[in-house]
């Protein structure tokens, strides 16, 4: 197994197979709708729309994705001569819900939504999805002819865009979208400021300090018509922009929507490579998938706190590194390795941090006073108490008694940061 990993590894590697953007694409996005339909043992992958955006504001250089994070894998082929041109690795929202008690006893539909550079020719789209070996299989495939007439033109929910931190060119730079949800029409210009505030919070935390020339953040003017969001266990119930609400599968703090189409709709309005929505409430909770969104109450006392890890999670992968949760069940078998970057079963220990671990270090690391500044594999993890491990004894991915990432998250991040902006 530990061949077979580092195998993909090396052949994911971006000196492995680059890609000539101008050679495949023109310089747009095409969006790619779908949904997802099953329940704790089933998944259908049904095509909805494609969509012609604006200016690919992704890398032109790093088409193929050498992470290979997430629970989905996305891969464009050229038909012309079946060469991988494009990849991306995503989590959804359908998946997490897979993991609750109810996925048991109901069958469900979420939205989905991927990004890809507009092809000059057919191309063949396919989504793998990891097995519980954690191994990609195939589970969705359809041609594109990006002449089709059938590809939607107009922009669907036109709205102004607006520039909060600028360094440069989209297509070299981590560009970050800030969605408003909650704020009526009135409260524009609080949102505004509110962008402004969560920027800097942003860059109040390494690596994203040191890493202020290599971002962009952009803002959407688009005013919900009630403010704030919906409570169901306190029958509160908002007409928002993107239909959020607490108590995503019956977590109170979780905060999410279900709308992901509307989602990318408001996105469009500016270049991004992650969304990250603000909700206009005091009340603590957020949220976010990999490669998905981002999502945060704008007001709670730890909305700085709360704003980098979800950050943490749509940006990078990284998972939470506390070992407790009722609302997901086997989300992280024991006897395979997390794709997540800070995680680890200790089953192939390699392959992750082990290299940044002092010798000398017990591995399993014991959570005593001695250790609590080193890197090590301390016990909990993923919402597991027992055979997960994370990189510390305490983390803001852990815990917001700490108020910073540990070394294996910062050099994560630094690398997703690169990603995107080199």
């Amino acid at each position: 197994m530990k061949n077979f990993l580092l195998l993909i590894l090396l052949s994911a590697s971006p000196l492995f197979s680059q890609v000539n953007f101008d050679e495949y694409f023109i310089n747009k996005t095409l969006r790619f709708d779908f949904f997802h339909t099953g329940n704790r043992t089933s998944e259908t992958i049904s095509f909805d729309k494609l969509i012609e955006e604006g200016e690919w504001s992704g890398n032109h250089k790093s088409l193929i994705d050498s992470f290979q994070y997430g629970y989905y894998f996305l891969k464009v082929y050229s038909l012309k001569d079946n060469k991988l041109i494009y990849s991306k690795g995503f989590s959804t929202l359908y998946q997490e819900w897979q993991t609750t008690e109810e996925s048991k006893n109901i069958t469900k539909t979420f939205s989905g939504s991927m990004l890809i550079p507009f092809p000059k020719d057919k191309v063949k789209l396919e989504i793998d999805r990891r097995d519980k070996k954690n191994i990609f299989q195939k589970i969705f495939e359809m041609e594109i002819d990006p002449k089709s007439y059938f590809i939607i033109k107009e922009k669907i929910s036109p709205y102004n865009s607006f520039k909060v931190h600028y360094s440069g060119e989209p297509s070299k730079k981590l560009d970050i979208v800030f969605i408003p949800e909650g704020y009526s029409k009135d409260e524009m210009n609080k949102f505004k400021e509110d962008c402004k505030r969560f920027s800097s919070y942003l860059f109040d935390y390494s690596p994203f300090k040191e890493n202020e020339d290599k971002i962009n953040i952009w803002g959407i003017e688009a005013p919900s018509e009630e403010s704030g969001t919906d409570i169901p266990a306190q029958n509160i119930w908002k007409q928002t922009l993107l239909n959020s609400n607490f108590y995503t599968f019956d977590s109170e703090r979780y905060l999410m929507t279900k709308d992901f189409h509307q989602v990318r709709n408001i996105a469009a309005n500016a270049p991004y490579d992650q969304i990250y929505i603000l909700v206009n409430t005091e009340k603590y909770g957020g949220g976010a998938i990999y490669n998905f969104y981002s999502m945060t109450s704008a007001y709670d006392k730890r909305a700085n706190q709360i704003f980098v890890h979800e950050l943490g999670h749509g940006l990078a992968g990284l998972a939470d590194e506390y070992g407790y949760d009722n609302t997901y069940q086997d989300m992280y078998p024991t006897d395979v390795e997390p794709w997540e970057p800070n995680l680890t079963t200790l089953v192939n220990f390699e392959i992750k941090w082990k290299n940044l671990v002092k010798p000398g270090t017990p591995i399993p690391t014991p959570n005593e006073d001695r250790y609590k500044n080193e890197i090590g594999a301390f016990e909990g993890g993923g919402y597991v108490a027992k055979g997960v491990f994370r990189p510390t004894s305490n983390s803001i991915m852990n815990s917001f008694t700490s108020n910073e990432f540990n070394e294996v998250c910062k050099q994560v991040l630094q690398k997703f940061i690169n990603y995107y902006s080199e």
